[in-house]
């Protein structure tokens, strides 16, 4: 159909590359740029430059886009007005999501929505939330799921549940036995951590600073891109770390990690849905969001 032309149109056209939008709309890279060359030879013009080394729109381009988003936006509208209408809701959503809730609760909760919403398409990337929210505000994700503090100047942020940081040792690690640590004792082990844009690092640094700790008081011995890199590594002995209790279910289950305390506070955070102001919001969306709120999470913890 014309709109799904447009709309890989528009995402080459937001994330300036025709790799990246092979990503988000799960299609491969020839076929991206088949759907533009359908576009160019219909309006008989070029609507990318592609002379340099990141993807620009040409004038002919610039005005396409103005037109496609307003076309996509209303196909939006006549997809939930027709699907109020018949009671038939389906479509696609494309989510983003942290790492966290985007591998350790999204999967569950899908699977149960789809039960409901057979007809419903879900598209997840999971990735930092720096990325998720980048990824939001170009519009190539209808919704993001993300952790840790979120400005709220572009977007409509609302709280879904919350989380606590805990830290984790391997069974032979030497506080296996205990139930809390001070956060004094942190600096004279080695630490693992996330990288930087990760929700979980940044509520890391903060609560640290609150106790006038830095990195640089840490022995870091290593930087890993993905929580079951950091849980595998732990698990291995090669430091300690601090990750979401919902990403350790299985393991404090049969017992592969021990779970601590901070005896000084408990580190607890939001995991937040995201959305874009003044969008127009399909059924499909309107019901997921609904089933977001409305779900019993402290069932997964059981």
């Amino acid at each position: 159909m014309e709109d799904h032309k447009l709309k890989v149109f528009c995402t080459v056209a937001e994330t300036k590359s025709f790799s990246k939008t092979s990503e988000i709309i799960h299609l491969t890279q020839p076929a991206v740029s088949l759907q533009i060359q359908a576009l160019e030879e219909k309006y008989e013009t070029k609507l990318f430059d592609r002379s340099s080394s990141t993807v620009t729109l040409t004038p002919a381009g610039e005005t396409l886009y103005k037109y496609a988003k307003e076309i996509l936006t209303l196909y939006t509208s006549a997809e939930k007005a027709i699907g109020k209408q018949t009671g038939l809701v389906k479509g696609s959503l494309s989510i983003g999501a942290g790492s966290n809730i985007g591998n350790f609760i999204l999967p569950t909760l899908i699977t149960e929505f789809k039960r409901i919403h057979p007809k419903i398409k879900i598209y997840l990337l999971v990735n930092n939330s720096k990325r998720v929210i980048e990824l939001l505000n170009a519009g190539n994700i209808d919704l993001g799921l993300v952790e840790g503090d979120v400005s709220r100047q572009k977007m409509i942020v609302k709280k879904l549940l919350s989380d606590e940081l805990l830290l984790i040792v391997s069974p032979e690690h030497h506080w296996a036995k205990k139930k809390e640590v001070s956060i004094s004792e942190l600096a004279k082990e080695p630490f693992i951590l996330r990288e930087p844009g990760s929700g979980t690092r940044q509520m890391i640094e903060k609560f640290l600073a609150r106790h006038d700790i830095t990195l640089h008081d840490l022995k870091i011995s290593a930087i890993l891109g993905s929580t079951e890199a950091i849980k595998d590594a732990v698990e291995n002995g090669l430091g300690i770390s601090i990750i979401s209790r919902w990403a350790v279910r299985k393991e404090n289950r049969y017992g592969t990690l021990h779970l601590l305390s901070i005896k000084e506070e408990k580190m607890v955070r939001d995991f937040s849905l995201i959305m874009k102001k003044n969008s127009v919001s399909s059924n499909s969306l309107e019901e997921f969001v609904s089933f977001l709120k409305a779900y019993p999470y402290d069932k997964l913890l059981g």
